[in-house]
């Protein structure tokens, strides 16, 4: 029996089943995500407080969908169900579930509370939340009550309150849910009764302890872009190994205006490491010449930082281990982390794409935490935050945000308009606000005419998003002057562009990045 006070998230494939875990750790709870099909035995040995389903993109009526342990429910564990979740309750239990008319209900949606009890106790009447589901329960099972509802889906959320059972079909996890932490919170601490006490304290002793046992006397080769992730990995790593850790910044060419001078006065002045930089761009564009696919532009890259990484484990004796940033939301979009039924979304560089036959043992110290619980790490290993604050950037580099082959000359081209749209940005007084900002080059031409002549020329589009986690994300409404002074700019000064367009997708159904 473990002492610790602990919440199981059972995991149906969802992409948001890290994000539920990361809303308990969040409100203080220890959490782990187990598989869904946990057997009550296995289960009864975690003794967990409490309960949570996660969604899934599987449906109840598809063959051999995932299940649960139907037992589980008689444990007298309090249980809440979201999306997938609560239509499995429901078909366990005996109540009825359809097939959703009309494709669905996907994005936001605002539900009419009908008994403000339990996981709905001190919120208002209505609430926005953001619903994604073709299924729906029709009929509660026999004990339960419908606690609140929507046009489209009138049992929007149910409960049999003796058992301490509840089932939502919408997803507090996100924050486009905006009362959602408050619901998780009053099903942890009003229906559960939940203690809390965990802190990022704990998970970085934890995490030191683990890495140290794991590398003993070896060596750690850390893959460093310079980023957040990457450095917040290398800073914990360091803590627990010290000069066993050597850092390695790989110029793959792939990389924003200014980007190796920002890495090396970082890393040798601002905050000093074991650290040296290896210059490899000719190296990947050479592999990625003629390639325009997305999936396998990520898994060249992959595969080519692997063997720049080994080339340079020869000049580092003992090089056993090879660590990384990797976040889960790159994880979840690869493959499913604990075997469950997730959807591939795309492949990662630092997942999807590493090769079978890797020569390294893996350390992926931040693989169970999100953009934001990184940023607090960070904090509190006492980096820079300068370093902390800095704009999310794929490992992949310029080579996702360039559709179509990789190109120098395009690569030229991208990289200046970039640039042009991360001053304005920087200048905006509400930047803040904004998660990410960037320029991509399509691989399109438009006509316009520029000093009474037509040209046919290159189309770049700028995104920018707001996002808490990565895990969803809105467009950012930046003020027209701005963005009227961002594309005139890159009209102006980026030579062979004319014009610019702003991309208003939100996540989901669009990713943040466009490859």
């Amino acid at each position: 029996m473990k002492e610790i006070e602990m919440v199981a998230v059972f995991d149906f494939g969802s992409q948001y089943a890290q994000l539920i875990a990361r809303r308990i750790r969040e409100l203080g709870v220890y959490c782990e995500i187990v598989r869904h099909d946990i057997t009550q035995d296995e289960l009864g040995r975690l003794n967990p407080a409490a309960i949570i389903l996660s969604g899934g993109p599987s449906s109840v009526f598809e063959s051999g969908h995932p299940r649960m342990d139907r037992r589980v429910l008689d444990m007298g564990i309090p249980v809440l169900g979201i999306c997938y979740g609560m239509q499995i309750l429901a078909r366990i239990m005996e109540g009825t579930v359809e097939k959703g008319k009309g494709g669905g209900e996907y994005g936001p949606a605002r539900i009419t509370v009908k008994s403000p009890i339990g996981i709905f106790a001190d919120l208002p009447s209505r609430l926005a939340v953001w619903m994604s589901h073709g299924d729906h329960v029709t009929q509660a099972p026999e004990g339960f009550s419908v606690l609140a509802g929507t046009s489209a889906c009138p049992i929007a959320a149910m409960a049999n309150s003796d058992k301490k059972i509840y089932g939502i079909q919408f997803h507090p996890e996100v924050v486009h849910t905006p009362k959602g932490l408050d619901i998780i919170r009053n099903f942890l601490f009003n229906v559960a009764s939940c203690k809390g006490g965990w802190t990022m304290g704990k998970f970085i002793d934890e995490s030191v302890t683990r890495i140290r046992d794991l590398v003993g006397d070896d060596t750690v080769i850390c893959g460093l872009s310079g980023g957040v992730d990457s450095s917040v990995a290398a800073a914990l790593i360091h803590r627990a190994i010290g000069d066993q850790m050597k850092a390695i910044f790989v110029d793959n060419g792939l990389l924003r205006a200014g980007e190796v001078e920002e890495v090396h006065t970082l890393f040798t002045k601002e905050y000093p490491l074991n650290f040296r930089i290896v210059d490899a761009g000719e190296r990947f564009i050479t592999a990625l010449k003629g390639v325009t696919d997305p999936e396998t532009k990520r898994k060249i890259i992959g595969k080519t930082f692997i063997d720049v990484f080994s080339d340079a484990a020869d000049d580092v004796h003992g090089a056993k281990f090879l660590a990384q940033g990797t976040l889960y939301p790159d994880i979840i979009e690869s493959r499913s982390p604990s075997g469950g039924p997730s959807s591939t979304i795309k492949s990662h560089h630092n997942v999807g794409g590493l090769p079978e036959d890797l020569q390294f043992e893996l350390i992926e110290p931040l693989k169970e935490l999100f953009k934001d619980e990184v940023r607090i790490l960070g904090k509190e290993l006492g980096l820079p935050k300068k370093l902390l604050n800095r704009q999310p950037f794929p490992g992949p580099g310029l080579g996702v945000r360039l559709i179509g082959e990789v190109t120098e000359e395009d690569l030229a081209i991208l990289r200046n308009a970039d640039l042009i749209a991360r001053e304005e940005i920087e200048r905006y007084d509400k930047k803040q606000e904004i998660w990410q900002f960037f320029a991509v080059l399509l691989p399109v031409k438009s006509v316009g005419v520029m000093g009474d002549e037509r040209t046919y020329a290159n189309v770049v589009a700028i995104r920018a998003v707001t996002s808490l986690d990565a895990m969803t994300a809105d467009w950012a409404r930046i003020p027209y002057d701005v963005l009227g002074l961002i594309s005139s700019r890159i009209i102006n000064e980026v030579a062979g562009v004319n014009r610019v367009v702003y991309d208003i997708s939100s996540k989901p159904p669009s990713t943040i990045e466009w490859e």
